[in-house]
């Protein structure tokens, strides 16, 4: 049965519910850009499939419309996939399992993909349609946009006719995005060798963070899930020797990580002016235990107090698992990457002070791994102004360096320059104020969209961005308003018929 068949507009969330059974996550977005082809030939549509999965499907303009100048409608196929820890999905593998709870639509236990999985759902059940009026239609869906717009970046616009875009990848309903920040992902990697050691095996979990998007809630001041570990390391080195065996932690770089794990062998401690006992002398495992949980739990306590009124659910779990032999990092190399993630900036750097509330350079340590040879680290930059994002880019560089750590910068993408004269905008504002007597906000964020992008690559495009109400977005707690969904439908096909 389908879980979303009574609700409204029927085409356009039965495309969400069909979308929904399809994993998509960044990386895995093969299958979802083939179903998009198939629509398309099913349909008997123009359309475009490149290398890596964009898809660009075209729909000639309706009776009588003809001779009107051709509309872009743009959105991404991928979806930031994170799931809560008792969620038995594979989210590499299985379809998501949708929940409709009054007005919100939500997913079991997972992220929605609403972000951007609403957008599809527009465009299909648009060009699916043969009732409705428009000029021609150029739907372009692209692939890996949260993983920094690869997509857009690699997209061949020459099958492109149109001036005009209205991007589909905006979360508040009655909201005109007309400008972004840029952006870029720095990696780090710190290389490292592994030998054999004797010790304590223990873990630290930090876990019960809210996470979120990282240029939409970047300004909420949430704890950092990656950022908190290394904090806890560093505590933790300053009273015990760790060797650290593995550091996991988040799901995307612009997503802000609600947990974070390390496991570490505790090779000694601190006793009185003895700096470190050895396993072969007069080593306690039940002092050296008893200092571990003392200073995780005092920490724990310290990270509610500080984000009590924004992060509420934090919180560290340990455990330990006796003694025995890993092969973990040296001493010395361990302290080295505790004091990189420790030394790490994270959350607003700077506000605007041209436009009241707007981030104006921020940056989020968003997905740590671990491998036999070296430790990975996703950092997403983002800032208004270019200049600043290419010095904060310096700095973490600079401390990568220091930590002998190895950085490439990936992902990088330009700004959405704000414009003060927009025949497309002035449109969609009038035919607004129309249905809703009402008028919409004007205003830029500092997310990024992929309309910066394409505007360098066609000359002279007029953009504007909407979408109807979404909630915690890249969380598995992230909603849909099906009422804000079918306002929007009813009023981008008004839109369509004025254009």
């Amino acid at each position: 049965m389908k879980a979303l068949r009574h609700l409204e507009p029927k085409d356009v969330f039965y495309y969400f519910e069909e979308i929904s059974q399809i994993p998509h996550g960044s990386g895995n977005t093969d299958q979802i850009s083939n179903y998009l082809v198939q629509f398309a030939r099913e349909k008997n549509l123009e359309y475009y499939q490149d290398e890596i999965g964009n898809v660009i499907i075209i729909k000639e303009a309706s009776p009588g419309y003809e001779d009107h100048a051709p509309v872009m409608l743009q959105g991404h196929m991928d979806m930031v996939t994170v799931k809560k820890p008792e969620s038995p999905l594979d989210m590499e593998k299985d379809g998501l399992k949708l929940v409709v709870d009054g007005d919100r639509l939500m997913a079991e236990g997972t992220s929605l993909g609403g972000d951007d999985g609403i957008a599809l759902a527009y465009g299909l059940a648009l060009l699916a349609g043969s009732q409705y009026q428009h000029p021609r239609v150029e739907l372009v869906i692209t692939v890996d946009e949260e993983v920094g717009m690869d997509g857009a970046r690699a997209l061949d616009v020459t099958p492109l006719k149109a001036k005009r875009l209205v991007n589909l990848d905006s979360e508040e309903e009655g909201i005109f995005l007309s400008g972004c920040a840029g952006g870029a992902r720095v990696n780090y990697f710190f290389e490292h060798e592994r030998k054999p050691r004797k010790g304590i095996r223990c873990e630290v979990r930090i876990e019960g963070l809210k996470g979120g998007h990282s240029g939409e809630e970047i300004h909420k001041e949430r704890g950092n899930a990656i950022c908190l570990l290394g904090r806890t390391l560093a505590k933790l080195s300053g009273k015990l020797d760790i060797c650290i065996e593995n550091l996991e932690g988040g799901v995307a770089d612009n997503a802000i990580p609600s947990f974070a794990t390390a496991r570490i062998l505790l090779t000694g401690y601190e006793n009185g002016e003895s700096r470190q006992k050895s396993m072969q002398g007069e080593f306690s495992e039940q002092e050296c235990l008893a200092l571990f949980k003392h200073t995780c739990e005092k920490l724990g306590r310290e990270f509610w107090e500080e984000l009590t009124d924004k992060d509420d659910g934090v919180c560290i779990k340990t455990c330990s698992h006796g003694i025995g032999e890993e092969m973990v990092m040296e001493e010395e190399a361990s302290r080295r990457l505790t004091g990189m993630l420790n030394a790490l900036p994270h959350g607003v750097l700077a506000m605007s002070s041209a436009m009241p509330g707007l981030v104006e350079t921020s940056l989020n340590p968003g997905l740590l791994s671990t491998n036999e040879r070296q430790v990975s680290l996703g950092i997403s930059v983002r800032s208004s102004f270019d200049s600043a994002k290419q010095a904060l880019i310096r700095q973490l560089q600079s401390i990568a360096y220091l930590a002998g750590a190895k950085t490439e910068v990936t992902g990088e993408y330009p700004g959405w320059t704000y414009k003060k004269e927009s025949p497309l905008r002035d449109k969609m504002i009038e035919v607004y104020e129309e249905m809703y007597q009402a008028k919409p906000e004007v205003k830029a964020i500092h997310a990024g969209v992929e309309c910066g992008l394409l505007a360098h690559k066609i000359h002279g495009l007029d953009c504007v961005s909407i979408g109807p109400d979404m909630k915690n977005i890249h969380t598995a707690e992230e909603e849909l308003c099906i009422s804000s969904a079918e306002r929007v439908w009813k009023y981008l096909l008004r839109l369509l018929k004025a254009l």
